[in-house]
């Protein structure tokens, strides 16, 4: 048994003075607010919120950064050097480069990441002996980097649709695909959850999975997480109307994919009636703003969709920057240049973004909260650094960053202490993960 002692800690409905939390294993068994401190009790500085949840992540993108900002253009070319970043990797690079992506995300107070994979096969989409050996290789980087993961096996089985329909895979592509929505399934059907890493499935885009195959990929994620790419582009919409005549979300309605175990990633360019049929039904919507301002995607209707009925979670997706506190503030900031006004998100629903819904739509919804019962994960956030000194600690997600995490305990187990990851120097992991993939000639 360990009790932590907080100055501070974001409980149901805000912060609170003076915490004691005991946990017991992964679990915690007890909150007092109010308390004074105990001979033997762990001492956590600043504030303690409940472990953040990056519920959209692309690992292998990390190795993107800072490596695509002098050639302009739009998403459709930055793909182009996604796909040749593809092209380079194998398991065991998945494995080094996935592993220190996710202790960076540690760092940041991410205690469960949802990772959308669909990197699946070989170079010339041949399946590797373990045909799941890829999304294998990511359940081990989350466990060797200290958080849990949610595996989010991707669909995704044509090259793009235009106004005559889909297109086959092509060139690097063909990594991704299984065939059809069947074989997916089959291959879908051999992953299992463990204690910290559960299975989740995929829809790559309405642009990747033909509207006759998505009730297979529903069928086969029963019980389960699905999330899919939703309207991130105009063009993905237009090719939509023209070939389907209705928008991806209404095609989603139709083929019965929607609903409260479905979460949407960007949602960014949405009709009035999309932003109905997402929060009618209540399917989460992922805020990635980081990336969509990144790849110049758009600002998507959040407050519209939290206020019709969908709960908001936040993702670093391509990882341009890892900062989950960052991206659930530019929700709101989004919001204020979109619209003029300020306070159109509340900093309290930016910490639920970023805790508690971004656990529950990876499949955790005993994440996220400091009450007895949830998992024991806590994010102590430094309020005397120059970011966040003199700041009001319930508004302190609209100050903060990355940077002030001191502390990060998940399922029990201190991952990160005094900024310190336990894996060491997380920078030269990366280094020594990202630097020999671009070497290659």
């Amino acid at each position: 048994m360990t009790t932590y002692w907080c100055e501070r800690a974001w409980l149901d409905g805000g912060p609170r003075e003076r915490v004691r939390v005991t946990t017991d294993g992964d679990r915690i068994t007890g909150v007092a607010a109010g308390a004074d401190p105990e001979p033997g009790d762990v001492r956590l500085p600043g504030i303690v919120l409940p472990g953040f949840a990056n519920a959209h992540s692309h690992a292998f993108h990390r190795a993107l950064r800072g490596r695509t900002h002098d050639r302009g253009g739009t998403f459709w070319t930055w793909r182009e050097r996604m796909y040749a970043l593809a092209a380079r990797l194998d398991p065991d690079r998945y494995l080094a480069l996935a592993r220190a992506a996710y202790a960076e995300m540690a760092l940041a107070g991410v205690t469960c990441v949802g990772e959308f994979h669909y990197l699946h096969h070989d170079r010339g989409g041949a399946r590797y002996a373990d045909p799941n050996a890829m999304g294998r290789a990511l359940v081990q980087a989350a466990a060797d980097a200290g958080v849990r993961i949610t595996l989010l096996d991707t669909c995704y089985v044509a090259g793009g649709l235009g106004a005559s329909g889909h297109l086959p895979l092509d060139g690097v592509q063909l990594r991704f695909g299984d065939g059809d929505a069947h074989a997916w399934a089959e291959r879908f059907g051999e992953l299992t959850d463990t204690d910290r890493a559960r299975v989740g499935a995929a829809v790559h885009s309405v642009r990747a999975v033909p509207a006759g195959q998505l009730p297979v990929v529903a069928h086969a994620a029963a019980g389960r997480p699905l999330h899919l790419h939703l309207s991130e582009q105009p063009r993905e919409n237009e090719a939509c109307r023209a070939f389907y005549g209705c928008t991806p979300t209404a095609l989603l309605a139709e083929q019965g994919l929607l609903g409260p175990s479905t979460t949407a990633v960007h949602a960014t360019h949405l009709t009035d009636h999309d932003v109905e049929l997402l929060g009618g039904s209540g399917t989460t919507v992922c805020a990635c703003p980081g990336t969509e301002a990144d790849l110049a995607d758009g600002i998507g209707p959040f407050r519209a969709l939290r206020h019709a009925g969908s709960p908001l979670a936040v993702g670093s997706d391509q990882h341009a920057a890892v900062d989950l506190l960052a991206e659930a503030r530019l929700v709101e900031l989004h919001e204020r240049l979109a619209f003029g006004e300020r306070g159109r998100i509340a900093p309290g629903a930016l910490v639920d973004a970023l805790t508690a819904h971004g656990h529950a739509c990876l499949g955790w919804p005993d994440a996220g909260r400091i009450a007895p019962g949830a998992r024991a994960d806590l994010v102590a956030v430094r309020l005397d650094s120059p970011r966040t000194a003199g700041v009001a600690p319930e508004q302190v997600v609209m100050a903060a960053s990355a940077a002030d995490v001191h502390t990060v305990v998940a399922d029990g187990r201190l991952v990160v202490d005094a900024g310190e990851h336990v894996l060491g120097d997380v920078g030269r992991l990366l280094a020594d993960a990202v630097d020999p993939i671009w070497e290659e000639q």
